[in-house]
């Protein structure tokens, strides 16, 4: 669908991106994390057309987005782009304002009428069509943005950080939005928000010093990180032989007891392995109460405070990220 190809970036000295290469193929929700001055806005801009690269290229359906012809301006229309902060017009009309969006879009009367009543539909703004703008919560006002990216339906949406600055309420019913948007467009969302990019999306690009140090689902970038399945059991009591036994279970690698707490243990196994049915079964076996059997996986929040603040030597799991990566 949208390709970089080697896309680099530099502002006279500093290389804000180094050679980073992606694709997303149509009907995914892609979300990209990054510190402060990792690269993701810089890309976004350059993957929009705001900004040309240095070097490299962007591509959506096989055509250069600065390709410097005719071609570029109608690829450009395929891209629908949320920016962070939304320039609206807070004295026009929502119906006002978007029927403006549609005509500077190239559309016809007959288009902007159809696409309009979808757009305010889709974003649960037909209840605010004629209401100003200005008077509109931050939550609504996203909306009045969203449906503007979505009007002339591109066949990508580029959303950057759209929950920012929401209550918690007004978050969950944006992201409802996207994943209902994500339904019919391919979706990139560059956000900090870690639990948002759990809940949205099917892969994660993670930059660091303007390259993609990490790519992969969620699950995927926790596997590799960890390189092992790690179980917490917790057990009513302790009793004499439990770790041995928990270590004769098939995958098991290591049972390490928890020094403060008896009865308590992480199991971990090997990768692809799941050892909970199999000590489920031994303490029912052996009349061990089980007060807890859970897996104890790294979060994404782990994975990328782990890749984004990095020693000399860093761990083998993140060599190992980084080169697939690259």
């Amino acid at each position: 669908m949208i390709e970089a190809h080697d896309l680099t970036r530099k502002f006279g000295d500093f290389t804000a991106v180094a050679g980073v290469s992606f694709a997303l193929q149509e009907g995914e929700i892609v979300g990209i994390l990054g510190p402060n001055g990792a690269g993701k806005t810089t890309t976004i801009r350059m993957l929009t057309g705001f900004l040309p690269p240095s070097s490299g290229r962007v591509t959506l359906g096989g055509r250069d987005l600065f390709g410097g012809t005719a071609d570029a301006v109608a690829v450009r229309r395929d891209l629908g782009y949320l920016p962070e902060s939304v320039a609206l017009y807070p004295e026009m009309r929502v119906e006002e304002y978007l029927s403006y969006r549609a005509r500077l879009e190239g559309m016809d009367r007959g288009a902007i009428r159809q696409r309009l009543g979808e757009a305010l539909e889709r974003c649960l703004l037909s209840d605010v069509r004629r209401q100003v703008i200005g008077t509109l919560s931050k939550g609504y006002r996203q909306r009045v943005g969203l449906a503007g990216a979505i009007l002339h339906d591109p066949k990508v949406l580029i959303l950057d950080e759209p929950t920012v600055g929401l209550d918690p309420k007004q978050i969950v019913a944006i992201r409802e939005l996207i994943r209902e948007l994500g339904r019919k467009h391919t979706l990139l969302l560059s956000t900090h928000i870690l639990p948002e990019v759990e809940l949205l999306c099917g892969r994660v690009l993670i930059f660091d010093r303007g390259r993609i140090v990490a790519e992969g689902s969620p699950d995927e970038l926790r596997e590799r990180l960890q390189g092992q399945v790690a179980v917490t059991v917790e057990f009513e009591a302790s009793a004499d032989g439990m770790a041995a036994e928990l270590e004769q279970i098939a995958g098991v690698r290591a049972v390490r007891p928890d020094a403060e707490r008896p009865g308590r243990f992480v199991v971990e196994a090997a990768t692809g392995t799941d050892p909970r049915a199999a000590i489920f079964r031994l303490a029912v076996e052996r009349s061990w109460t089980l007060v807890e059997l859970a897996s104890a996986r790294a979060s994404l929040e782990d994975i990328f405070v782990r890749l984004t603040t990095r020693d000399a030597d860093p761990p083998e799991g993140e060599r190992e990220l980084a080169g697939e990566a690259a």
